[in-house]
């Protein structure tokens, strides 16, 4: 078989966040594997980071020049951090940064399963190590006080409640990262700004009841320094259970999809209609 015409058939697994055309090989290299490995640990580190020690100062009352921070800077925080690194690491990795990202995807095939474990390890690893620093930034206060940053449910919040919040957030988070990576029709200049908004939006929607996980590496890293574990299952699961629900919606609902359009229709000596 033409080589040429057997690559044109195979497309190449998508990423979350720089299109197809930078997503990992099917059969990678291994360089490439350490690669993008360190790419997300790295990305994830930096992710988790963002918004573990902006919660800490939140909860900690800490200031940057006035007034200190509010509950709307953790999103804030989030989207900014998560836009800049589907910018920047987009093209080495594809800046999952999240196993729901990953194992949504390579459920639904648009991600090969070898690459699934290495990424997944590499998340959790950026996730502990960040929610480390946010212990070495902010001191003992930082774990005794706000707990890293770690997100718990609200108080009269059950288990069932903040399953259903997650998933429906990594849905929303989800359904975006896939719809604006996978589709030729979006510009990328907007992808980075649009993935970084639907984290914003995905914290707003599930932090009054589960403190907005929406994230399995960034929920459980911090709780496995914290050494408290509460619904952490939940926290596990509805992510990934959300995320795969996101693509498999965009791949066999939406894609190839378009708006209506008026058609128009000009005849001879009269205006189009």
């Amino acid at each position: 078989m033409n080589t040429t015409t057997a690559s044109r058939r195979r497309p190449r697994p998508a990423c979350a966040t720089g299109g197809q055309a930078d997503g990992p090989q099917s059969h990678p290299a291994a360089g490439s594997q350490i690669r993008t490995a360190a790419a997300e640990a790295l990305g994830t580190f930096v992710l988790v980071l963002a918004l573990t020690s902006t919660a800490v100062a939140a909860s900690l009352a800490k200031s940057l020049g006035g007034s200190p921070y509010g509950s709307l800077a953790v999103p804030v925080a989030g989207g900014l951090a998560l836009a800049a690194l589907a910018a920047s690491l987009g093209p080495v990795s594809g800046a999952h940064l999240n196993p729901a990202v990953t194992l949504g995807l390579a459920v639904n095939r648009r991600f090969p399963w070898t690459y699934a474990p290495v990424y997944v390890i590499a998340q959790f690893t950026g996730a502990i190590v960040a929610a480390a620093a946010t212990w070495g930034l902010y001191g003992n206060q930082a774990r005794t006080v706000a707990a890293l940053g770690a997100t718990y449910p609200a108080v009269g919040a059950g288990p069932a409640r903040v399953f259903v919040a997650e998933a429906v957030a990594t849905f929303v988070l989800v359904l975006v990262i896939t719809s604006v990576t996978t589709d030729a029709r979006v510009p990328r200049a907007v992808a980075a700004t649009a993935i970084g908004s639907a984290l914003a939006a995905a914290i707003l929607i599930s932090a009054p009841i589960s403190g907005a996980g929406v994230n399995p590496a960034r929920a459980i890293g911090p709780m496995i320094l914290n050494a408290r574990f509460t619904d952490w299952w939940a926290y596990l699961t509805a992510p990934v259970i959300g995320g795969a629900l996101a693509v498999t919606t965009y791949q066999h609902i939406l894609t190839r999809g378009s708006a209506p359009k008026v058609k128009e229709s000009v005849t001879e000596g009269s205006e189009p209609t």
